[in-house]
């Protein structure tokens, strides 16, 4: 990776990352003290991470994975647009409503966990006769 150099970003969508990160929604905002500094198996993410002409709510790039939460903002062709740029780009996108991340936070959490590989927290139970 000596001498290779990330090409920089356009000014416009640098500061619309930085915008979105400042201005997170309660939704994004509750997922990201979930996944943040490595918390889900080791898996690093980023938060609104640019993948011009995007920017994803959520990157994990050893994964390779974007996760995306969706309001009522969000129209289903604009959206559907975005998954296939992004995963002709080689990346694999979870989409999830605000309103599960808000009320369902360990389903969402296990979708994640699946998707990146991890072992779930939860022990298996002790084989028969030990504990």
């Amino acid at each position: 990776m000596e001498g290779r150099r990330r090409a920089r970003l356009p000014t416009n969508t640098l500061e619309t990352a930085r915008s979105l990160r400042r201005d997170m929604t309660d939704a994004e905002r509750g997922l990201w003290r979930l996944i943040r500094s490595g918390q889900l198996g080791g898996a690093k993410f980023r938060r609104q991470h640019p993948i011009p002409p995007y920017v994803v709510d959520f990157c994990c790039l050893d994964a390779k994975l974007v996760i995306e939460l969706d309001g009522s903002q969000h129209t289903q062709q604009s959206d559907a647009a975005r998954t296939r740029f992004l995963e002709r780009q080689g990346y694999r996108v979870l989409r999830f409503w605000n309103n599960e991340v808000l009320c369902q936070p360990d389903s969402v959490i296990a979708a994640i966990f699946d998707a990146v590989g991890c072992r779930p927290l939860t022990p298996s139970p002790l084989p028969a006769g030990e504990g």
